[in-house]
């Protein structure tokens, strides 16, 4: 089993960096106090949870007059790896002034709450695998950051589905996109009855007009999800509308489903196709 602990000084990533190891399918925590992590251990094992990730701070000061000793006997009995993050005074100051939040300990000023934070969690800075400095670093920049830490490889994921308009739009999608002014196999009673994942169908919505239209569209998807990706998303919905969601969208969509195959799509649904369509 992989155990992460997160800790560090207030305001200097945690949250970003626990919502990094969540996206790539840690069980997160935040804030498991001490008296807690033998008990969540054993409930990790018996669930078959492979790994889990949780925060320890100053907020659960209350809980830490133990850390020392409970962390060392958790950390061998767990081989925990424990990543402490920090910041430069400065940049915490400009970050809790952004943000206008109370720091935890928040009984003195922040330069002094920030002192006492070092002394409350140097066990954990002590014994971390690895202290990442965040003053320069983005949100953006530690999410991947922790994602190197740890190993992971998470794919960016291009999620596609088909509908028909007058079924209602999604309202889950990220883009919409209209095929209606394609080719409509409804109006022939031969294909009225089949659907977009059948050759007559596709062959009858595929011509030469609709092949120029749908390179143009992969080159326009091809180049949103690449700033998507860039941007830091993980995934990308993409859904496929005609009036009815049998033919026509369907059929985009099973090509889409190929030409767009490095980016990992998963097809979630031809939800319509079964609806008709006029």
């Amino acid at each position: 089993m992989e155990v992460v602990i997160i800790s560090g000084l207030s305001g200097s990533g945690k949250n970003t960096a626990l919502k990094a190891l969540e996206e790539a399918g840690f069980f997160v925590m935040d804030n498991l106090v001490p008296v807690l992590w033998d008990q969540m251990y054993e409930q990790a094992l018996s669930h078959g949870i492979q790994k889990y990730a949780f925060t320890v701070d100053a907020r659960m000061w209350a809980f830490l007059d133990q850390l020392d000793q409970q962390l060392q006997e958790f950390l061998q009995r767990s081989g925990a790896r424990v990543l402490f993050l920090e910041a430069s005074e400065d940049v915490l100051l400009q970050r809790y002034n952004l943000t206008r939040r109370k720091h935890p300990l928040g009984e003195r000023s922040l330069l002094m709450d920030f002192y006492r934070e070092k002394e409350m969690l140097a066990s954990l800075r002590e014994a971390a695998d690895l202290v990442v400095d965040t003053t320069e670093l983005s949100e953006k920049q530690l999410a991947r950051k922790v994602e190197q830490i740890f190993s992971i490889h998470s794919k960016f994921t291009l999620r596609l589905f088909s509908f028909g308009f007058k079924h209602g739009v999604p309202r889950d999608a990220d883009l919409v996109l209209d095929v209606r002014g394609l080719p409509n196999p409804f109006y022939d009673t031969q294909l009225r009855p089949l659907t977009g994942l059948d050759d007559g169908v596709k062959n009858y919505v595929f011509t030469p007009e609709t092949h120029t239209y749908y390179q143009t569209l992969v080159h326009f998807l091809k180049s949103t999800l690449n700033l998507a990706e860039k941007a830091g998303r993980r995934a990308y919905t993409v859904a496929v509308g005609c009036t009815g969601g049998r033919h026509r969208s369907v059929a985009i969509t099973e090509a889409l489903m190929h030409d767009l195959e490095t980016y990992n799509p998963q097809l979630k649904d031809h939800r319509d196709i079964q609806k008709g369509e006029y």
